[in-house]
This record gives structure tokens, sequence and C-alpha cells, in this order.
């Protein structure tokens, strides 16, 4: 018995002393084997890029110099913002050429911006490319693991699973919940006006009206019963846009710092108040009020959650939690900000305002444009291409390589990340000519760079944004309702401030003033 007892005693000591050397061993490769492994390989191709510092890599580089060219506004109003939102980008690639490879923590992320190499990696490697465990963890309290953050095969089922809400006949039938919407928003607008108000704060109104089109038509709920929802995510990606910037110190997501305690305080009411929501729905089939989950989003991930699948996928609360928080957010915010940043860009340039109103007179006659219509409307579709080049929502499109692959030329290993800064891009003068920084609709009449080469506002291939087509037909019902009713200028109180918090948003907000238009 005592040797039985002394055999176990020894047994765990053993293996404390495995897992300890084990932890020691992942550390080290993590932190030193790994990156060296990528770098030597990397710099054996001609990539190279600035030297790491310890385990914050070139982050505080970055912030440094992110942090100065973001500390004023940009006074005068004009689109070059590539020295301004990636410093970083512009300096590195003067010093090391296009392609060059820089550390954040201990992440190698090598820069692309070969157009070419890009269409190749979106399309042919999506399913060995994703997001990598530092974004995942930046973004855990916020969408968890929802779409956006998905990997792998999980990826190719959550959004096998969410892509018929977004489709076809469903699609179609969303445009009537987004007029009703957007009257309302116009009224609301009008009621103002006639009170005696002239200057708005654009920006707030496109947040809440299009959080309450996501709430509509894909929850069957609104913007004032989920308004708690929207603020709580609202703070959520400020807090972990504030927090990623420690994940590389090992273990910092488990320090009871400020940042985490209110991260995870926050995430508890976003999932309670969710829910409230997916058990209301519940609740109606359970007692029979209902006969099914509904065909929105929401009735659609409920329905496959009760589906026994034989490929190991299995949809459960949390992760239908997560895929809410996704979509709540995506589906508002992205979209909110294209509008905002295009009513600004038309307030600055009146004459593309009434080519806008004219079109709109000529093919909806004045009325509110019909499903059909919304694919007639080239100039509008133009001058939305052209905001989405000049103001992309997201930045930067992050891909690690979950295994080897050969990209052209290059051969990428196991866990390097690729960055490809959509902004710089989108004013590259090499591909989109002189006139990159100015605000010119008409480059979108004469040549095709809606391709997805040059243009990836909603990033390319099978993993490109799956609410492209929602957020499309969102925007142009809305500018055209607008635009049909208002004519607006840019206020002398707006400050162009453009920053960066994981989306491109007017720092200050856009101002404009409205004038009612004669019936």
């Amino acid at each position: 018995m005592a040797a039985m007892v002394v055999f176990l005693i020894t047994l765990s000591v053993l293996f404390m002393i495995f897992l300890v050397f084990k932890l020691v061993f992942d550390t080290i490769s993590c932190y030193l084997l790994n990156p060296r492994r990528i770098r030597k390989t990397m710099e054996k191709q001609g990539v190279r890029g600035p030297k790491p510092r310890g385990v914050t890599g070139n982050m505080l580089e970055m912030f440094k110099l992110t942090s100065q060219s973001t500390s004023k506004e940009m006074g005068t109003i004009h689109h070059d913002l590539v020295g301004r939102l990636l410093p970083h980008y512009v300096k590195w690639s003067k010093s090391y050429g296009k392609r060059f490879i820089y550390w954040h923590g201990v992440e190698p992320r090598m820069c692309l911006t070969d157009t070419e190499l890009i269409k190749e990696l979106m399309t042919k490697h999506h399913l060995v490319t994703g997001k990598s465990w530092l974004q995942q963890q930046g973004s855990k309290h916020f969408t968890g693991r929802g779409l956006l953050m998905a990997n792998d095969r999980d990826w190719y089922h959550q959004r096998h699973i969410a892509a018929p809400a977004f489709m076809g006949d469903k699609l179609k039938s969303y445009c009537g919940c987004m007029v009703e919407s957007t009257k309302q928003m116009l009224q609301s607008l009008q009621n103002a006006v006639n009170s005696g108000q002239t200057e708005f704060e654009i920006g707030a109104y496109m947040s809440r009206l299009t959080a309450d089109i996501i709430a509509r038509t894909e929850f069957d709920s609104s913007y004032e019963k989920g308004k708690q929802i929207f603020y709580l995510l609202t703070s959520l990606q400020h807090l972990c846009a504030q927090a990623s910037r420690h994940l590389c110190f090992p273990g910092s997501r488990f320090f009871p710092t400020k940042y985490n305690r209110e991260m995870k305080s926050l995430k508890m009411e976003v999932d309670r108040l969710l829910m409230e929501i997916i058990q209301s729905r519940k609740d109606c089939v359970e007692i029979g009020r209902s006969s099914s989950y509904g065909n929105d989003l929401l009735g659609i991930l409920l329905n496959e959650m009760e589906k026994k699948r034989g490929d190991q996928f299995k949809l459960n609360l949390q992760l239908i939690m997560d895929e809410c928080k996704t979509f709540f957010f995506a589906g508002h915010e992205t979209t909110a900000l294209l509008l905002t940043w295009t009513v600004m860009l038309l307030a600055t340039n009146p004459s593309w305002q009434d080519k806008v109103r004219a079109e709109l007179k000529e093919v909806c006659n004045g009325g509110v444009p019909s499903v059909d219509q919304l694919s007639k409307l080239t100039v509008l579709h133009m001058v939305i291409n052209e905001s989405l080049r000049l103001y992309p929502p997201a930045t930067v499109l992050p891909r690690m390589a979950f295994e080897n692959i050969k990209l052209g030329d290059l051969f990428i290993p196991k866990g390097l990340s690729i960055w490809i800064p959509v902004l710089a891009i989108h004013h590259s003068e090499e591909l989109w000519g002189k006139d990159v920084n100015e605000f010119n609709p008409d480059r979108f009449n004469s040549r095709p760079y809606t391709s997805g080469r040059h243009f990836m506002p909603f990033a390319a291939g099978p993993r490109n944004c799956i609410g492209q087509s929602f957020a499309m037909m969102e925007a142009k019902i809305i500018l055209s309702m607008l635009i049909s009713r208002f004519s607006f200028t840019i206020s002398q109180s707006y400050r162009h401030a453009p920053v960066v918090v994981m989306t491109l948003k007017p720092k200050h907000g856009v101002q404009v003033y409205l004038k009612r238009l004669d019936p």
C-alpha cells in the first residue's frame, strides 16, 4: 500500500515537472524560436523590416507614430489619410520596400500590397489562413467565436448557416423594412428642422438608423429594444482596442486590470440582454404562440441548434450569442460609417449631390426607390464606391498562415501573418492615378476598379463580407431618400479628424447643415 502511495506521488511529481517543462518550452518557442525561424526564412527571400524589441516587437514605435500623427485635426478637409492613419507603413515601406516584416508583439506580420498576390491569397488559401490568436483574444469579449473571428471548418460551417439570411429573395424582402425605418429617421430630422434646428451630427442619426434596421430585419427587434446592447458593444469595442495593446505580455489577459474587469463585466451584461432576446423567441415556440423560430438570422441560428449534424459542428447558446454580437456590431457599425463619410463627401462636393438627385428624379420620379430600381442608380453606386475607396471602414485585412503556403514567388511559413493595408492600396497613386486623394466618383464609371484587385472594402474571395449586398442595398435606400428630401452642406463646426478604433471613424462626428427641399 505504501509503495503504491509513493508511486502515485512520484508519478504526480513527474507529471507536474513535465507540465512545467512543456510550459517553458512552449513559451520559449512562442517568444523566441518561432519568431527567429520566421524572420530568417523571410530574410532569405529579401523581406526585411525594423528590428523587434523584446515581447513588444515594434508595437511601441507603431503606437508612438500613430499617436503623434492623429494628435491634431487635419485642418482643411482633404483625403490624404495614409500618413495620418498608417504612419508606420509609410516609414517602413520607404526603408524596406513594399514587402516588409514587422512584429506586433511576438506575432510576425508581413506587409503585402501586390494586388495579384492578395487575390491569390484570398481565393486560393482562404481555408488555411485566417484570424490569429492575438486577434481572437483581442475580440474574445467583443464578438467571441462569431463568424468574424472563426477559422477553418468552423468558419465554413458558420458562414454556410448564416448566408441564407443575406441572399436572394430574403435580401429583397428587407427593402420595405429599410424604407420604413428610414422614413422614421427623416421625419425626426424634419421635426428638428421645423423647430429651428439647422445643424446635425449626422453620424449619430446614421448609427441609430442602421442599428434599428439590423435589429428589425435579423432579430425581429428594434433599436429601442436593443439600444442598451448597441451602447454596451460600442463601449466593449473601445475597451478591447485598448486592451489588445497589452496582449503581447504573457498572461496579460488574466491580469486584474481595469480594462479586463470592465470588459468581463460588459460582456456578461451583453450576454444577459442577448439571452433575454433568444429566450423570448424560444418561449414563443415552446408555449405554442409560434410554430417556428422564424426565418431571420436569429431564427436560422436557433433552428440550426436543434439539428443533429454528422460533421461534429454544433451550435450552442454561447456561439449563438457570439454570432448575435457579431452581426449586431458588423451589421450596423460599418454601414453607419459608410453613410456618415458619404454624407460628408457629398456635403463638401455639392455638384455630386445634384447629380445623384437628378438621377433619382429620372429613375424613381422623386419617389422611394424599389428593389428593381436600385440597380439603375449608377451615379449613386459610383458615389458609394468612391466613399468606400477613400474611407474604407476596415483599413487593414490581416490573415495568418496556419500551414506553409506558396504565394507567387514567396514561401509563407506557418505562423506568419499577412497584413494587407487596404487604406494604402485604396490611396495608391500607382494604382489610381494622380487624383488618388480627390473625391472623383467618375473613376468607377470608366475603369473596372470594382473587380476586387485594387478595390477591397469588403475583402475578397470566399471570405468576403457576408453582408456586402445587404449593406449596399441599405446604403442606397437611405442615401436616395435623404438626398431626395434634404440638401446638406458641411458645418463650420466640423473638424476633420479621421481615426481608427478597429474601424475608420470621424473622431468628432460629422456636423452638417440640413435644408428641406421643396416637394
